[in-house]
């Protein structure tokens, strides 16, 4: 537990400063506060989301206002800034970098890697860009076609870059580059949607040169293995696992622990999901579903904990990976904190990989709870479906907690989790011993239909604070929909948060009560940050909102607002007025429509399309709602873009697979659905 004069010192400091309108608010008075960067993922090293920053504070931060505001020219934009000496770096869409001055929100320079000219297939899974890097007057970022380059910092001109996939496979990346030492680090993502068998590969910063590459799972033992824990790893596989790949893709977060020189990785789901089929013998299946700890100079193994052993829900643990020091039986111990999809919440030290605690953050009913002289979950015993018995998991799929960021505030020492609460009906498919991926943009996910009869819960979530050494809820936000933007916190009784309803807020840390919000015009999924310039702490945030389901407000593709806001005490600016437009479907009376090509077009856009133009062709701001567009009426047109590619360039891939007879079948069931959902 943390030591009781610490949060006792700490909470009366906080509270005097507050009460007596003196100290927080007396910083932003004096305006005498250091220039301070937000140089990681995290903001630093300890990638907590957190900033000790208190110009900006629970007293005055109804006082917030616009400092300034860019508009972006892309199809995407969901990912974290970061502000390096007076710089604001992000990438949007096909991993577009942008350097603004973070004063002004003048555009500095802009790098177009020109993804879309090399990506080919691999432009038709993952969503954007979810990071950037920064070090050594470099700024690093990946792309879907698997490269990552280095661009210099002040010039915005390509440094370096190296392929790190094979062209042919189906991996891509989208998430961020990591920093460790004179290292940069990247993975990939790409296990719901075909074979693959994940790793991290790290490189030179000022060079370019490959060091080292770490698998997260086994290949074929017949070819050998790279290293003893590949060998280990094997042991806990069954059946022929490699034929599939094995899966465990590092599509997001890593950290990297100064300490003891380790650099710290969360790894991915089993391809596929069901582990029925890729270890059909059961097993742990290592390293799925770990924190693994490497050392950074050469890449070696040196502990993992993992968090579902045989993973056959895709509980990845590709969320935060936050460092701290917490008391624990008295003693001072440096940690990890790690809150996955699976709903429990993790206390493991960073020393050895040994579970220090674990308990449920919200509804969990998969598992009982974690044993801590095992450190393995006591599992339901139907929650891996035997025999292809329907269980009604919660949290589903999707996670508890997905990569929207959480934050760790060292002031109040609380967590703030953006939570998911939802149902999914898990079974086996009828095929399940013969079972073979679908070879389109479709998640391989190895499971079987629910059966009818059996529903689910309705979907919300909330923002939760959740104090890691009692293991325990704080406060918790009901919040709109699903999905809400990440979380960061400050040393001045702050969480900044973007919601799917537009608004961009600013909560007490220690209550949850909403202190100020500020209408963005557009839903927001990326975290925000926060830096002082000058004497002034500022605060940015990307506006953006996307996702395979329609969402209550539903953010048109078309019409979104997507910017750059920054935020400044008694900030003036003001954001152009503007109305989302209610847009009717398209039609072409003439268009007649034939039950058997509509039929063709429902089997493709269901295996294909609709992870992006949304579930029942209603769209949810990841692309445009195609019942809307007048471009499939025209049979030449509609080819151009789907089967030859002609917007790559905003992110639509090319699928040259589609035969005339597919082309033309989804022409028809675009205009059924169409006719079908019109208003009347």
């Amino acid at each position: 537990m943390r030591g009781k004069a610490w949060t006792l010192a700490g909470a009366i400091t906080l509270a005097a400063l507050i009460s007596s309108g003196t100290g927080l608010n007396a910083a932003s008075k004096k305006g005498a506060i250091p220039d301070t960067n937000w140089s990681h993922a995290g903001g630093d090293s300890s990638e907590a989301h957190y900033s000790a920053l208190t110009q900006i504070n629970s007293v005055n931060v109804n006082r917030l206002g616009l400092a300034w505001s860019l508009d972006i020219d892309t199809y995407d934009s969901f990912s974290a800034p970061l502000m390096v000496g007076g710089t604001l770096y992000f990438g949007v869409g096909s991993s577009v970098i942008h350097a603004v001055d973070a004063r002004t929100g003048k555009l500095k320079w802009k790098y177009d890697p020109e993804i879309h000219k090399t990506a080919g297939h691999k432009m038709r899974a993952g969503w954007g860009i979810r990071g950037i890097a920064y070090a050594d007057g470099k700024v690093f970022a990946g792309g879907r076609d698997g490269r990552l380059f280095a661009v210099d910092a002040k010039k915005g001109k390509l440094l370096w870059q190296a392929q790190t996939l094979d062209p042919k496979d189906q991996m891509y990346i989208t998430g961020a580059p990591w920093i460790a030492g004179d290292k940069v680090v990247i993975g990939f993502g790409g296990s719901d949607y075909g074979p693959s068998r994940g790793y991290v590969t790290a490189y030179d910063i000022k060079s370019g040169k490959q060091a080292w590459r770490w698998h997260v799972v086994p290949g074929n033992p017949a070819d050998g293995f790279e290293n003893k824990a590949m060998e280990k790893a094997a042991k806990t596989w069954t059946g022929e696992w490699w034929k599939l790949g094995g899966g465990g893709a590092v599509y997001n977060a890593m950290a990297y622990d100064e300490k003891f020189d380790t650099l710290l990785i969360g790894t991915g789901n089993g391809f596929p999901w069901n582990q029925k089929i890729r270890s059909p013998g059961g097993g742990d299946n290592l390293y799925l579903s770990s924190i693994v700890a490497l050392d950074r100079k050469t890449g070696d193994y040196k502990w993992h904990y993992q968090v579902n052993p045989g993973n056959t829900w895709d509980f990845n643990n590709a969320m935060d990976i936050e460092l701290t020091n917490l008391t624990v039986n008295g003693k001072l111990r440096p940690v990890l904190l790690h809150a996955p999809k699976n709903g429990f919440f993790y206390v493991i030290d960073r020393e050895n990989g040994k579970l220090l605690s674990a308990e449920k953050f919200t509804d969990v009913n998969w598992a009982e709870k974690i044993d801590l002289e095992t450190g393995r979950p006591v599992e339901h015993p139907d929650a891996r479906y035997p025999d292809g018995k329907p269980f009604l998991m919660t949290p589903a799929p999707t996670g508890a907690h997905g990569v929207q960021s959480m934050a760790y505030n060292a002031a109040n020492g609380l967590a703030y989790i953006p939570v998911i609460h939802q149902e999914r009906v898990m079974t086996d498919p009828a095929n399940v011993k013969d079972w073979k991926p679908i070879p389109e943009m479709f998640v391989n996910n190895g499971l079987g239909a629910p059966p009818p009869g059996i529903t689910t819960k309705p979907t919300t979530s909330s923002l939760l604070a959740w104090d890691p050494a009692r293991q325990q809820k704080v406060w918790q936000v009901p919040q709109n929909g699903m999905i809400n933007g990440g979380a960061i916190t400050t040393a001045g009784n702050l969480v900044f948060q973007g919601l799917n309803t537009g608004q961009f807020v600013a909560f007490a840390a220690d209550t949850g009560a909403k202190l100020w919000s500020f209408d963005a015009q557009n839903g927001i999924m990326a975290n925000a940050i926060t830096y002082s310039l000058k004497g002034k702490q500022y605060v940015s945030v990307l506006t953006g909102f996307r996702s395979s389901f329609a969402n209550n407000p539903n953010w048109d593709y078309r019409q979104q607002q997507r910017r750059v806001l920054t935020f400044v005490l008694d900030g003036t600016k003001k954001l152009p007025d503007f109305t989302y437009e209610k847009i009717a479907n398209a039609d072409d009376p003439a268009f007649v429509i034939d039950p058997a090509k509509s039929a063709i077009g429902a089997r493709i856009y269901g295996g294909t399309c609709v992870i992006c133009h949304g579930a029942g062709m209603t769209a949810g701001g990841a692309a445009p709602d195609l019942r809307q567009s007048g471009m499939p009426l025209d049979g030449a047109a509609f080819a151009s873009v789907v089967r030859e590619g002609s917007l790559m360039h905003r992110g639509m891939p090319s699928f040259t697979q589609f035969s005339d007879e597919e082309l033309d079948g989804l022409r028809h069931y675009i205009r059924q659905r169409a006719r079908d959902t019109a208003s009347k």
